[in-house]
């Protein structure tokens, strides 16, 4: 089956003919009429909200995600686009999480479309990234992750699910005295000298990714803070899988934990809502390798990984880099990450 050539503006994304093509299996070949825009979300990647009227009757609400109107240093990322689209297609009918319900994508193996179902038109209300969540709430989007963790089993299937935390750590995406720079700016201010070493900081990464190399590996979400999770009457649910990537159960539940509680909060609840996780996967029949001490040594030193994301990002709300790079540097500075490692 040829694939419709993938949109690269937000006009061509809700062109009726393009749609027409990109929906033709889920509408069952009915034309599209009319599409009614109903909000668009410009980060990264752009999110649009429409509705599309179809030919002979009926309407639906959709949510459209993909690179739209982006410069060529941020097209780059197409790559993600079709890991995302590879989780809708090949993972997601096989896993018990909850997430969006993706009637189509469009994907060229160099940039890929997501269509899904409109959330918001269901009732489902957006997490923000700068939303504080309570210790109930993040222990709900743990039974989440843990729901994820339990695919572990899928890995043997899904070679393109890659260790990403290794990638990070070869690829110094951000060169060290720039990292340097960034981390003596405003998104370090609060954090102690040792936390904001940038070459300490990179050598912890390449020994926290050798040594969750040789833990026990899982599907993981990758980048699990509030921003990311949307919430319903059933429950919390996961979007935004374009970080989707094979490593310890630790990157996960330690990044969460700490970015979307308050430091405060963080402080007083990980010990119980680590042990929630690992009795949840208990529960579910897939125990993690380790044993509780074990476990919370992993927790301790893989904080670095969402540390590490937040220090080097850049095209972001500086608002969000801030707070994040706070709690997770409060968080890798309260356990002594660093010296977990061997630093």
């Amino acid at each position: 089956m040829s694939v419709p050539r993938i949109p690269r503006t937000l006009e061509q994304a809700l062109d009726r003919a393009w749609l027409t093509e990109a929906l033709a299996q889920h509408s069952n070949g009915k034309a599209v009429v009319a599409v009614n825009t109903v909000e668009v979300i410009r980060t990264v990647a752009t999110k649009v909200r429409f509705v599309v009227e179809l030919d002979g009757g009926g309407s639906e609400a959709l949510c459209l995600k993909g690179l739209l109107d982006v410069d060529e240093q941020m097209a780059r990322g197409g790559p993600v686009t079709v890991l995302e689209a590879d989780f809708y297609d090949k993972l997601a009918p096989k896993l018990s999480i909850r997430r969006p319900d993706c009637v189509a994508t469009v994907n060229d193996r160099a940039f890929a479309i997501v269509i899904m179902r409109d959330l918001i038109a269901q009732g489902a209300r957006f997490c923000t990234a700068l939303e504080p969540f309570t210790a109930e709430q993040a222990a709900a989007s743990l039974d989440q992750l843990a729901r994820l963790h339990i695919g572990r089993g899928l890995l043997d299937e899904t070679a393109w699910v890659r260790p990403r935390v290794a990638e990070l750590a070869k690829a110094a995406y951000v060169p060290v005295p720039m990292l340097q720079e960034m981390l003596t700016g405003p998104r370090g201010e609060g954090l102690p000298p040792r936390t904001r070493d940038a070459e300490l900081l990179v050598n912890a990464l390449k020994t926290l990714a050798e040594s969750d190399a040789a833990r026990r590996q899982y599907l993981i979400h990758g980048d699990s803070h509030a921003g990311n999770i949307y919430q319903t009457g059933d429950g919390p649910g996961l979007i935004d899988w374009q970080l989707l990537q094979r490593g310890g159960w630790a990157l996960d539940v330690a990044y969460h934990i700490a970015a979307v509680l308050p430091v405060e909060a963080a402080e007083r609840e990980e010990r119980n809502l680590l042990r929630h996780y690992l009795e949840t996967m208990r529960r579910f029949g897939n125990a993690v390798a380790e044993s509780d001490d074990e476990a919370w040594h992993a927790y301790r030193a893989s904080l670095v990984y969402g540390y590490y994301l937040w220090a080097i990002t850049r095209r972001v709300d500086p608002a969000v880099i801030n707070l994040f790079v706070d709690r997770l540097g409060q968080a890798v500075t309260r356990h002594d990450s660093f010296r977990l490692l061997g630093y």
